[in-house]
């Protein structure tokens, strides 16, 4: 038996003895491979949740939807209202905290009232590393890391779901419309609109993994190193620069580092921004 195979069974094993369970949804790889797991393991007990808010990229509920669908998993819709927030509004680093808060408070109220054991999220080991006060609010409402806890790093969880036969093994990693506005710079569902509008058009034409970073006027693209040369290719470029105007943004430029998740966060020193 191979190392997935291995980490495959600690999964399967894990999620078969909680009985039933509630999987925080997004529509994204590491929660869709959780909710299929899921979804084998204990069938209809197996509620994917996935919550709705301006933070949501454009066409990623469908697409949810649809996956769902595919898996043949039980998948269920919640407004999440973390805009009502100041906290989560005023953008600093513990953003994510409050978000993911309102995210778990939701995930507990559905938990008690669809009668489900446990609370799942698709946090994996790779996730550590990174600046995440999320990690912290699930900590408090008491969710479990399944991932986490049978050892999946984000390469683990790609082969794993290929392995399963899940279509979105290797979708382009996901992530909330508010982590494109840099710290300090409050999320307004205007800005949120902005940048999603954009995103969306950058994929249509063509482009996988896409990151537009909100800089007022300014929308600074992060794509994937190999679609930098295309980007450039006068055509292409034209089309871009029209739809940076067309979501109000008044310049547009190439960050030649690519894409690189959490951009914004290399300006945090420990927990606090850097003084420059």
């Amino acid at each position: 038996m191979g190392v997935i195979d291995e980490k495959l069974e600690r999964l399967s094993t894990s999620v078969r003895a909680l009985g039933s369970a509630l999987v925080c949804y997004s529509g994204g790889v590491d929660s869709a491979f959780v909710l299929a797991i899921a979804t084998r393991e204990l069938g209809e007990h197996a509620v994917g949740m996935t919550a709705v808010s301006p933070s949501l990229p454009p066409g990623e509920l469908d697409q949810a939807a649809t996956l769902a669908r595919e898996i043949g998993a039980v998948h269920r819709t919640v407004a999440s209202n973390e805009m009502a927030d100041p906290r989560y509004v005023a953008n600093a680093t513990d953003r994510c905290f409050y978000c993911k808060s309102e995210l778990y408070h939701i995930a507990q109220a559905k938990q008690r009232e669809w009668g489900l054991a446990a609370i799942l999220n698709g946090t994996n080991r790779d996730d550590l590393g990174d600046h995440r006060p999320g990690l912290e609010a699930a900590t408090n409402a008491g969710v479990r890391s399944l991932l986490v806890e049978c050892g999946f790093s984000k390469v683990d969880v790609r082969a794993g779901s290929q392995a399963i036969g899940l279509r979105a093994w290797d979708k382009p990693a996901l992530a909330c419309l508010s982590s494109r506005i840099p710290y300090g710079t409050s999320v307004t569902v205007e800005r949120l609109a902005q940048i999603g509008g954009f995103e969306a058009e950058l994929k249509r034409l063509g482009f996988r993994q896409v990151r537009v970073r909100y800089h007022d006027k300014l929308a600074r693209v992060e794509l994937d190193l190999a679609e930098l040369e295309r980007a450039v290719d006068p055509a292409v470029r034209g089309e871009i620069v029209a739809a940076d105007q067309r979501n109000g943004f008044r310049y547009v430029t190439l960050d030649l580092g690519g894409y690189r998740m959490g951009s914004h966060n290399e300006v945090i020193a420990g927990r606090s921004l850097r003084v420059i």
